[in-house]
């Protein structure tokens, strides 16, 4: 890593902790120098990209601040914040995140969900359009591997200058990379980096002896289709071919109604050593159908999956799971998105990476 980039992770994770506190002034070149064993040029080169992020400001003859991004008199102060569901294992402790970061900062959170109903993301897109109250959006997009029906509404809040940032996923056709290329109208996003995700947690598998790996994945949310390209890179460096036979692809529909896909999953792991699920919530069906046909986890078959989850702990055997940031990921949507609101050229898109938890549903081959 660049050593201006080490100044600059540092910063970024006193701001977010709250060591460093908004208004609050950073420690000096010299002392910046010292600590990192740098040169002021260096340094300088690190506080700029910051203060051009709009993260710091520099006061000449003063020194440089974390920028102050507590909402002000007179300006709006509620952020509508949209979610597929409210019941699920994620979303509350996201929801807590993103409620605390801007509590903090002088927002209120006005929440919509949507039900994974692109009809139902509709309708709040609309009322937000129609009321025009918000200062931001955080916005959870739905069945987001599926064309998107509301570009057209995305790009007209776009135009009324309402910032939006994409959590959990986003629209490719309407995203803004990490690198800060647009595509439509440049939303950014603030996710986990599924592909490398679903790379590692394969990547397991294979470390342990297995080839004839399957998965388990959802088809019309976008994580299922970056963590399929995880898949397929893991199994490709081994010089393997994917196997569609070995694939199981599910709909929100389908998770619904499980009876009828439970067949589908076990002609496709018939002939399998191990299998990568798309969450915990899918691995814990995995494993109940495995528990039917009288196949033991990981005896006769190994289990990776997503999320890391309290269902990832509970089951018998608890499962290697890739932990999902949950909080640390609410508080990042909302702190980039009020970096958004204050400094619209800020690269808001942020993804996290993370390494699996081991808990003993591999056995070594």
């Amino acid at each position: 890593m660049a050593k201006y980039q080490e100044v600059i992770d540092w910063i970024q994770k006193q701001v977010s902790s709250g060591a460093l506190a908004p208004g609050s002034k950073i420690p000096s070149e010299n002392d910046l120098c010292v600590q990192f064993n740098i040169s002021r040029q260096t340094v300088r080169h690190a506080i700029g990209i910051l203060v051009q992020e709009g993260i710091l400001t520099a006061e000449r003859g003063s020194g440089t601040y974390v920028t102050d991004e507590r909402v002000q008199t007179g300006e709006r102060s509620r952020i509508a914040v949209i979610t597929t569901y409210v019941d699920s294992y994620i979303f509350p402790k996201t929801i807590q995140g993103i409620e605390s970061k801007l509590r903090e900062l002088g927002y209120t959170v006005q929440l919509f969900f949507t039900n994974n109903s692109s009809v139902r993301e509709r309708e709040i897109l609309s009322e937000i359009i129609e009321k025009d109250e918000v200062a931001g959006i955080i916005l959870e997009p739905t069945r987001s591997a599926l064309p998107n029906p509301n570009t057209d509404l995305l790009s007209k809040i776009t135009a009324m200058k309402i910032p939006i940032l994409f959590m959990n996923s986003y629209y490719p056709e309407m995203t803004r990379t990490s690198s800060g290329e647009d595509g439509g109208s440049g939303i950014p996003h603030v996710s986990m980096n599924d592909k490398k995700s679903a790379y590692k947690a394969v990547k397991s598998l294979l470390d342990s002896g297995h080839r004839n790996i399957g998965c388990v994945l959802k088809m019309d949310d976008r994580q299922g289709l970056d963590r399929y390209s995880g898949y397929q890179e893991a199994i490709s460096e081994k010089g393997l071919a994917p196997e569609d036979s070995r694939i199981t692809w599910l709909d929100t529909e389908d998770l619904k109604s499980q009876e009828h896909i439970k067949d589908k999953i076990r002609d496709r792991l018939s002939d399998c050593t191990a299998v990568f699920c798309y969450n915990d919530e899918v691995a814990a069906l995995v494993m109940q159908i495995l528990k039917e046909d009288g196949r033991k986890v990981p005896a006769d078959i190994s289990l990776v999956s997503m999320d890391d989850s309290d269902l990832a702990k509970l089951t018998r055997p608890p499962i290697d799971s890739i932990p999902h940031p949950k909080e640390k990921l609410g508080e990042r949507a909302a702190e980039n998105l009020v970096r958004l609101i204050h400094h619209p050229g800020f690269s808001a898109t942020y993804e996290f990476e993370e390494d699996i938890t081991k808990r003993g549903s591999v056995k070594e081959i």
